[in-house]
């Protein structure tokens, strides 16, 4: 009897080490390409919405046959067989992509960000230096601010400064600020007011009945009550500085000038519902203000100028500057006219239509004591204007030279100008700002080192032609038969931001902090 016997299993065939390796390649590629047809296939991002393929239908297995649901032509399922909208029955293909969806659409392989072939570094150099005894106690009682009942007498310099560290995160609230209060207060600084409301306000007025002079920062919550209160329960004030009046309105204002005949120090930032009634009133019951500050006032125009001219007792500081619409050339010359003989400190940033004929007509034959002057932000002033300026005010004498000029953002000055200002102020000088002047040459920025010789806070950010250089120049002096001449020799502070000139590797100097050193690295 035959008996059928199983077939011996076949030997395998031993391959050379290259075609093993060509074989293991072979099955590598199979499996990658498998699981990137898996990937386009379950994208969420990319791949046909499951909708579109089967609408919530179950799908006929893939080989067999059915009638299209548009054109009714029978087809062959396959796996990119689409359901119809209607979600009656399926689409054949030519049908599908009549509908705007091409079954056979491979899902598009997200681009990769290259990653920026340089990066800007900002460095500043500035001075490290370990913390005073006090600076580490103010910070520790900053701290712990809500654990303590009294600050007791430690000088109203160190209880200022712990009202300036509170500002830093408006930890200054009703449960502490009466840290700050005492009957025997004449001056009150309180840097920031934002958790301040109303009733907190008025309590400060009842507990610090003998202030002389009160500034408060971010008063937003001071309104026409706790103003009032003001007015009646701080008759010996003389000097009120506000930033950020919204709500106080016409009466209250009236009503505290009436109160305060003697006011000499009236300084408000922003207080949109200042009019034209409130400047008279200030004028008619308050002649002897001395420092009068109306920035960013929305309603000021001529007119409020025109009452300003009444101030004639002896204004020393004027600060108009930030107006929602600029005042014109003949009312700011009919102003300084009239109050700028005794001024001392003058503001008209930000009134873009005044020209050459302001420097002129106004300052130029009225002011006699002026020290500081801000004129940035306006664009109508000329190059050649500003250096005739300058240079006949050094001919005429009639003003000595300035501490404090902010002439930044007048992108139309240049080397002229700033020749003309360092001939008549540069060796008294101790605030530069020429922010902007982006044409303004080399040469004309190493005089500053040679004539700045008292400068201390020099800014001369987006000026092109500063490089490191002219900072070397300013730091050291220059050379001149072996021996070193010239040099900012008491400079604190510079800035250089917008100066793509000055690099990292600048001159340094001890005591001076260098401001927003731009330099590109490769990465």
């Amino acid at each position: 009897m035959d008996v059928d016997e199983e077939p011996a299993p076949a030997k395998k065939r031993k391959l050379s080490k290259a075609a093993e390796a060509k074989l293991k390649a072979k099955q590598k590629k199979g499996k990658k390409d498998s699981d990137d047809d898996d990937d386009g296939e379950d994208d969420a991002y990319t791949a046909l919405s499951k909708s579109l393929l089967t609408n919530g239908a179950s799908k006929p297995p893939v080989g067999s046959f059915e009638n299209c649901a548009v054109c009714g032509k029978q087809f062959t399922v396959t796996k990119y067989t689409m359901a119809a909208s209607s979600g009656k029955g399926f689409l054949c293909h030519q049908c599908a992509k009549a509908g705007g969806n091409d079954p056979f659409k491979k899902p598009a392989v997200p681009k990769k960000r290259k990653a920026p072939a340089d990066k800007r570094k900002i460095t500043n150099f500035e001075e490290a230096r370990f913390p005073s005894l006090v600076s580490v106690c103010i910070q520790l009682i900053t701290k712990h601010i809500n654990d303590i009942d009294v600050l007791g007498d430690i000088g109203a310099m160190n209880v200022e400064a712990i009202s300036k560290a509170l500002s830093k995160n408006r930890g200054l609230t009703p449960e502490n600020v009466h840290l700050f209060y005492n009957p025997a207060n004449a001056s009150l600084t309180l840097f920031d007011a934002t958790n301040l409301p109303s009733p907190a306000l008025e309590t400060l007025a009842y507990h610090n009945r003998n202030l002389v002079s009160l500034r408060l920062d971010f008063c937003g919550h001071l309104d026409d009550a706790s103003f009032n209160v003001f007015s009646t329960s701080l008759p010996s004030l003389e000097r009120i500085e506000l930033l950020g009046p919204f709500l106080v309105r016409t009466p209250a204002w009236q009503k505290f000038f009436k109160s305060h005949p003697n006011l000499e120090g009236f300084l408000i930032t922003q207080s949109p519902r200042f009019n034209e009634d409130c400047i008279k009133s200030l004028v008619v019951h308050c002649p002897g203000i001395k420092d009068l500050r109306l920035k960013e006032i929305g309603q000021m125009n001529d007119s409020f100028l025109s009452e300003i001219q009444e101030l004639e007792g002896g204004l020393h500081y004027l600060d108009i500057s930030d107006p929602s619409h600029s005042c014109s050339d003949e009312a700011l010359v009919a102003l300084i006219s009239a109050v700028g003989e005794d001024l001392i400190s003058l503001n008209v940033s930000k009134h873009i239509s005044l020209t050459d004929d302001f420097l002129k007509d106004g300052l130029l034959p009225h002011v006699k004591h002026l020290e500081s002057l801000t004129l940035s932000y306006l664009p109508e002033l000329t190059d050649a204007g500003v250096s005739q300026f300058f240079d006949a005010w050094s001919k005429r004498k009639h003003n000595n030279a300035l501490s404090s000029l902010d002439i930044s953002r007048n992108d139309a000055l240049g080397s002229l100008a700033l020749e003309s200002i360092l001939k008549h102020s540069g060796k008294k000088l101790t605030e530069l700002n020429i922010n902007g002047w982006k044409d303004v040459g080399e040469k004309a920025l190493k005089v500053i080192g040679r004539v700045g010789v008292e400068l201390r806070k020099l800014d001369v950010g987006w000026c092109r032609a500063v490089d490191d250089f002219v900072v070397q120049m300013w730091l050291e002096g220059e050379t001149k038969r072996n021996v070193k001449t010239g040099g900012c020799r008491h400079l604190e502070e510079l800035k250089v931001w917008g100066c793509n000139r000055v690099t990292s590797a600048c001159p340094k100097k001890r005591g001076v902090m260098i401001l927003g050193v731009e330099s590109h690295t490769a990465r």
